[in-house]
């Protein structure tokens, strides 16, 4: 995995599923910040892209991965669409 900074990356910002319950935050730092309903920061941690894959280590642990396709992320069974 490469492990570049993603102050630069196009993906950086937030990201949600069609009804709003999930909300995810794609930090410049390379964090992200995850709600789900009204639960803000339900979860933490890193994360990393390469080319259209992006890999989430949680700050328990747990790990996750997703990718773009189109300017849509599809991450753990879930499609988010970019906010503006």
């Amino acid at each position: 995995m490469n492990n570049q900074r993603s102050e630069s990356h196009s993906y950086v910002g937030m990201w949600v599923t069609e009804d709003g319950f999930v909300r995810q935050e794609l930090l410049p730092n390379g964090r992200y910040d995850e709600a789900r309903g009204d639960r803000e920061s339900a979860y933490q941690g890193k994360y990393t892209i390469d080319g259209n894959k992006i890999e989430y280590v949680d700050d328990t642990g747990f790990t996750a991965d997703g990718h773009f396709r189109n300017d849509v992320l599809y991450h753990a069974g879930m499609v988010f669409y970019r906010e503006e």
